[in-house]
C-alpha cells in the first residue's frame, strides 16, 4: 500500500492527504470546510476525483470505536453498521465522519477504506483508570467506562518523543485544540487520559465545557426546566471559551485579555486552572514525568498557555523535558492503514 489518502473530518474542516511510503511529506494535501461548516460533498468529490486521485487506500478518521475496535478495521457493510451505532456517543463527529466516508466510497469505491479510531490507543488503560464508579447493571447493559479520545494525536506524539528522546520515556501528551484532552503515556501505552465515556468530559474546550457536577446536569433537568436537547446543545456548543469569553477561538480570547476584558481573563484563568490539576493527575498516574509534550493548534501555537500550564509546577516536574510536536494525524493514520493491509 504504497499510497494512502488520509482522511481527518472535524466539526469545522475536512483535512485530506495523500502520504507516500516512507515520507512525512505529502504528495497533495487539501484542507476543505466540513459540511457542518458550509462544505459540499461535491467539493470533496472533485478534490478526491484530481489533485489527490492516486491512493492505493483510503484512511478514516473515526472518533469512538466502542469497546469492540481496538485497532484500525477494514470498513465493511457490518464494520459501517456498527460505527452508526456508536453515533451517540459522538454527536459532533461520528455522524459527520460516516457522512465523509460514504461519499468517499462513492468517489473511490475500488479502494479498500480503513477505520483508524481515535479511542483505540486507550484500549490499555488499566482497569483502576477506566472504571466509574456506577451500578454494575449500568456499567455491563450499557459499557459505561472511560473510552478516552484523540488517541492517533496521543499516538503519535509518543512514537515522535520516542524517536527523538528514545523508549521507555512517562510522558505527559497535551493535545490543546478547540478540543482538548491529555494522555499520560508510559512506554509509549495509555495509562490514563482526561476524556471518557464521551469527548465532552475532562479540560474546558472551544465550545464544550468539560467536566462538570453531575448533579448540576441534573439540577438543570429537573429544577432549571430546561430539556434534554436544549442542555446538551449549551455543554456541546455554548460552553468552553464560548460560554466563559463569548469566542471560541483561543487567540481571540488572548487578544481580549491582554486588552482587558475581564471576561476573557477570566476564560484563560479558569482554562488554566483546569489544564494544571489534568497535569498533576497524570502525572499522579505515571508516578511522575520525564517529558511533557504540547500538540495541537493552541498547544503548538500560544507560549502564553503553555507557559500558564505549568506554572506553579516547577517542583512536581523537576527537570522533565517540555516539547512541541507538530500534530499529525495523518502520519498515524496511514502507518496504522499500512499494517492492517
Amino acid at each position: 500500500m504504497a499510497r494512502v489518502l488520509t482522511v481527518n473530518v472535524g466539526s469545522t474542516s475536512l483535512k485530506l492527504a495523500l502520504l507516500a511510503e516512507g515520507s512525512e511529506q505529502p504528495l497533495a494535501a487539501r484542507e476543505l470546510p466540513a459540511p457542518a461548516a458550509g462544505g459540499s460533498l461535491a467539493q470533496l468529490g472533485e478534490v478526491l476525483a484530481g489533485e489527490l486521485s492516486g491512493a492505493d487506500c483510503v484512511a478514516h478518521r473515526i472518533v469512538h470505536g466502542g469497546e469492540r475496535f481496538r485497532t484500525a478495521a477494514l470498513i465493511d457493510a457490518e464494520v459501517r453498521a456498527e460505527l452508526e451505532q456508536l453515533a451517540a456517543l459522538a454527536p459532533l463527529h461520528q455522524p459527520l465522519a460516516l457522512a465523509i466516508l460514504d461519499a468517499t466510497t462513492k468517489v473511490l469505491p475500488g479502494l479498500p477504506a480503513v477505520a483508524c479510531f481515535d479511542t483505540a490507543f486507550h484500549s490499555t488503560l488499566p482497569q483502576a483508570a477506566s472504571t466509574f464508579a456506577l451500578p454494575a447493571a449500568w456499567r455491563e447493559r450499557f459499557r459505561l467506562r472511560r473510552y478516552g479520545f484523540h488517541g492517533l494525536s496521543h499516538a503519535h506524539v509518543a512514537r515522535e518523543v520516542a524517536a527523538r528522546l528514545g523508549p521507555g520515556l512517562r510522558l505527559i501528551s497535551c493535545h490543546l485544540g478547540a478540543g482538548a484532552s491529555l494522555c499520560a503515556i508510559a512506554d509509549g501505552h495509555s495509562v490514563d487520559t482526561t476524556m471518557g465515556f464521551t469527548p465532552l468530559d475532562g479540560l474546558v474546550m472551544a465550545t464544550r465545557s468539560g467536566s462538570v457536577d453531575p448533579g448540576l446536569i441534573l439540577w438543570l433537568l429537573e429544577q432549571g426546566g430546561l430539556s434534554t436537547a436544549e442542555v446538551a446543545d449549551g455543554l456541546e456548543h455554548q460552553s468552553g471559551l464560548r460560554g466563559l469569553a463569548a469566542s471560541a477561538d483561543m487567540r481571540t480570547v488572548l487578544a481580549s485579555r491582554a486588552a482587558g476584558d475581564p471576561a476573557a481573563k477570566l476564560a484563560i484563568d479558569v482554562y488554566l486552572h483546569r489544564l494544571r490539576a489534568a497535569i498533576g493527575s497524570m502525572l499522579a498516574a505515571l508516578a511522575g514525568v520525564d517529558v511533557i509534550a504540547f500538540t495541537g493548534g493552541v498547544g503548538e501555537s500560544s507560549h502564553e498557555i503553555r507557559e500558564g500550564a505549568l506554572a506553579g509546577l516547577e517542583a512536581l516536574i523537576g527537570d522533565a523535558r517540555v516539547l512541541v510536536v507538530a500534530a499529525r494525524e495523518d502520519l498515524e493514520m496511514a502507518r496504522q492503514a499500512r499494517t492492517l493491509l
